[in-house]
């Protein structure tokens, strides 16, 4: 596995375009790996999972996870600020342990089902109680805080749209959480770190940044 940190110029026309439709953002980061034939799943067999970051001072960070080795040549002439810099993952698969407590970032879009309708949750408790429960799906369970309260904080992110072919358009409400988790499962925890966590993976949400439980880093 392989995890792409692309530096992002926000200046560029195509960063500006891509931006404002999620769905062009998705044909770009897709851009960089092969072509599969119509019937294959394009992104879940490459396993593309991405998340863009604005970190202080307004610098825009794009992190991009993948199971096959991206070729980013094919950007737009300056589109980055820097060259992508690409580092395999396969050290942080083999460090996952039963009880190791670990920081995290997930880019999420928690949703329940109401007369066969997806509803995004609004509410703060809500959106953590959704995060404790893909936790014992997946592996992991979310520490109390000194203050009794699950160790995450759950953010709203700013609302991505985007429009398909006939028509059809995207709307998701995505939520950033950052805090703690320790490890139960490996075997669950590694599925869910490879092929991301909830739903709307090729828009921008699912992927699980981790870190040492000394810090918050993506």
């Amino acid at each position: 596995m392989f995890l792409t940190k692309l530096t992002i110029n926000p200046q560029s026309p195509d960063f500006r375009r891509d931006a404002s439709d999620v769905h062009d953002m998705h044909r770009t980061v897709m851009s960089a790996y092969p072509e599969l034939p119509p019937t294959t799943v394009y992104r879940s067999t490459h396993g593309v999972l991405w998340r863009v970051d604005e970190l202080p001072g307004g610098q825009i960070v794009q992190y991009v996870q993948s199971q096959t080795a991206p070729d980013w040549s094919h950007l737009p002439e300056r589109s980055l600020l820097r060259p992508a810099e690409v580092r395999p993952l396969q050290p942080l698969l083999e460090s996952i342990r039963p009880g190791r407590k670990l920081t995290f970032r997930l880019m999420a879009n928690p949703t329940r089902c109401v007369q066969r309708r997806r509803i995004p949750l609004r509410q703060p408790t809500e959106q953590v109680e959704w995060l404790v429960g893909k936790g014992e799906r997946h592996g992991f369970v979310v520490p109390v805080s000194r203050q009794g309260t699950p160790d995450v904080v759950a953010i709203p992110a700013p609302r991505l749209v985007g429009k398909k072919r006939q028509a059809r358009h995207i709307t998701i409400d995505p939520v950033r959480y950052d805090g703690h988790l320790v490890v139960t499962d490996p075997e669950a925890f590694t599925a869910a770190l490879v092929n991301g966590i909830g739903r709307a993976k090729a828009y921008g949400c699912g992927l699980l940044s981790l870190a040492p439980a000394r810090s918050i880093s993506a």
